[in-house]
């Protein structure tokens, strides 16, 4: 089997046309701001993906996700990145209504995202200096027209192209006293969210990592789905489902994107093969670690012992990138690079897993304790 082309044949059976769409459009046509890749996303049916076929979704496994990951990744890193985003938020939406077991509002959402082929962004926490990523940052206020919500999401990959975004806000119990933690689903079109320019770097583009402002926004209380977590309580089992989502789904967009230079070089003859065999090898075992961890998702196991696990491979990942993109640059020559912007752009997208929270760095600590057999927290 040709490299990338299992990763291609389940784009293709999944989302059809896809592949094709992206693989006619130049590269540096995707990764521009306005890039026509999300429409194509769209229009193929990619925001269903991980919606279960009995609520009109495709059905995809966590091993399929992680493919079409990888494989949209080959063909514009800045694609893989935002829609990553958007699974993101699906698979916590999925797991919301998984808890209700399929009669609540969740899965009418779910089915209505897979039906119209709705973009969800995320506005969940991102890394932040002195604050945690599970963090909310956004604050709310319960009023009798539902929740009132204010704060600032950048980047925010989608923010142009959203119909939906999801936020995180802490708000009163309603089974008692203290807060809980709740997903708040806001509609693009609300009064109060506006769009603004925040993205300045010409890498990652075309994933729209704008900045979304909330301004005493309403989100009506049936758009208001509650977590039963609190900000104090460590994670629970729906926070610690998601971040394993968001850390396969994103090891595989950016293993994608260092993937795409190394096709480059398994493509070129001149190249000496121990070269090309070396480099096959090295992304190879990235791409089976991350799909050992996709198969241990879709054996049900999303305990903290899978978390720890994902970012294990993870960072793993991110080391094996940091060694083949360059290799891969080096081989290629500097013709390459001197002739068209892809090859340089390539290998600094290659490497924006590191930029992702949690940081290797940030989670040292966290690591040290948990080998000693305490909880794995998340900085």
């Amino acid at each position: 089997m040709r490299f990338l082309e299992r990763e291609r044949t389940i784009l293709a059976k999944l989302l059809p046309d896809l592949d094709t769409a992206l693989c006619e459009t130049p590269l540096m046509e995707l990764e521009r701001p306005g890039s026509p890749g999300i429409r194509f996303f769209r229009d193929s049916g990619g925001p269903g993906l991980l919606v279960p076929e009995r609520h009109q979704g495709r059905g995809a496994t966590a091993l399929d996700a992680v493919r079409v990951q990888r494989a949209i990744g080959s063909r514009s890193p800045s694609l893989a990145v935002a829609t990553t985003m958007h699974h993101f938020s699906m698979a916590t939406l999925v797991g919301l209504g998984d808890r209700g077991e399929g009669q609540g509002l969740e899965w009418l959402l779910i089915e209505g995202v897979a039906a119209d082929n709705r973009i969800i962004a995320s506005g969940f926490a991102e890394g932040r200096r002195g604050a945690g990523i599970l963090e909310p940052t956004m604050t709310a206020e319960v009023t009798e027209d539902g929740v009132r919500i204010s704060g600032v999401k950048r980047p925010c990959s989608l923010a142009r192209s959203m119909d939906v975004l999801t936020a995180s806000v802490l708000v009163p119990r309603e089974d008692g006293p203290g807060d809980e933690l709740a997903v708040a689903l806001v509609p693009a079109e609300s009064e109060g969210v506006s769009v603004s320019g925040f993205w300045s770097s010409a890498f990652l583009a075309g994933a729209e990592s704008d900045q979304v402002t909330l301004n005493d926004v309403v989100v009506p209380a049936e758009l208001l789905l509650r977590t039963a977590a609190t900000a104090q309580g460590g994670i629970d089992e729906l926070q610690t489902a998601g971040l394993i989502w968001f850390q396969l789904l994103m090891t595989g967009s950016y293993l994608g994107a260092a993937s795409a230079l190394v096709e480059r070089v398994l493509l070129n003859d001149r190249i000496p093969e121990h070269e090309r065999v070396r480099l096959f090898v090295e992304t190879e075992a990235a791409a089976a670690a991350a799909e050992g961890l996709a198969r241990g998702v879709d054996a049900g196991d999303l305990g903290e012992s899978v978390l720890a696990q994902a970012l294990y491979v993870r960072y793993g990942v991110q080391d094996i990138i940091a060694r083949v993109a360059p290799r891969a640059v080096e081989l290629l020559g500097g013709l390459s690079f001197m002739t068209s912007d892809e090859v340089g752009h390539l290998a600094a997208c290659a490497n924006g897993l590191s930029l992702h929270p949690p940081s290797r760095a940030r989670m040292t600590g966290p690591f040290a304790d948990y080998l000693a057999d305490r909880p794995l927290a998340i900085a």
